[in-house]
């Protein structure tokens, strides 16, 4: 019991000595950060690999057009908040982070967005991206995602087009076999395969992979008797049907 009491002081007073350095540490790299101004801006682009959307250049010339670069100013003057504001405004980004060093830095990490389909309608040409957004597409970079084309508004852009973008990124067989998508007036979806000369009629987005799976059934059984040339067109709009009309 007494041991018990021992040790519960012994924390009290480790927590309350860890409190009063932590305290004069804030105090004493506030009191640092009064004198010393910013002399390096440090910007790093996460998953450059992969997307090129977002350069740094553009990021210190945001930042320059927006009067918010930081070289020369006193550190406690530079607001971090209204730095991660204004890169947001760039519609390619996906994420900001600011902060100070003591030496005197400001670093910005970058998160870019990640496109999963380029919607490319009478609407207006963008991409969707991997959290259901939209971003704009890059005049000096391409990336190679599905196309929709036709009558498509936004709002089917981020949800039902959205949900079936996830799904070919996800399925190999039908990220390889799906090139393009057609969008209706009536909202009805036609596909367009890489393999084969015909036209896929999936009808609405409701259950598209139930759908799917009958014409992958469908090509599996039927086309190695019958030629991926023989029909125009597959008409999955009827449930658990394949229908299919010659040439």
């Amino acid at each position: 019991m007494k041991t018990r009491r021992i040790i519960r002081i012994i924390s009290a007073i480790t927590a309350f000595l860890l409190l009063g350095y932590l305290a004069v540490m804030a105090v004493f790299l506030k009191e640092t950060e009064k004198d010393v101004a910013c002399k390096d801006l440090v910007v790093k682009i996460q998953n450059d690999r992969e997307n090129r959307f977002v350069t740094e250049a553009d990021i210190t010339s945001a930042l320059k057009q927006a009067k918010l670069d930081p070289i020369g100013m006193q550190m406690s003057n530079i607001n971090t908040y209204k730095i991660e504001t204004e890169l947001m405004k760039n519609g390619m980004i996906d994420k900001v982070d600011v902060y100070k060093t003591p030496s005197g830095t400001i670093k910005i990490d970058v998160s870019q967005k990640t496109p999963i389909l380029r919607a490319m309608s009478v609407r207006g040409d963008f991409y969707i991206d991997s959290k259901g957004g939209t971003m704009p597409v890059s005049r000096r970079y391409i990336v190679h995602v599905p196309i929709a084309n036709g009558y498509i508004e936004k709002e089917l852009a981020t949800t039902d087009l959205y949900k079936f973008a996830l799904f070919l990124q996800e399925n190999e067989f039908w990220n390889n076999q799906i090139e393009q998508i057609y969008v209706h007036p009536d909202r009805d979806i036609e596909l367009i395969p890489r393999v084969g000369d015909h036209r896929i009629i999936l009808g609405t987005f409701d259950n598209f992979e139930e759908k799917l799976d009958n014409l992958q059934l469908f090509y599996e059984q039927a086309i190695p008797k019958l030629g991926w040339e023989r029909y125009s067109s597959i008409n999955l709009k009827f449930k658990n049907q394949v229908v299919c009309t010659k040439k």
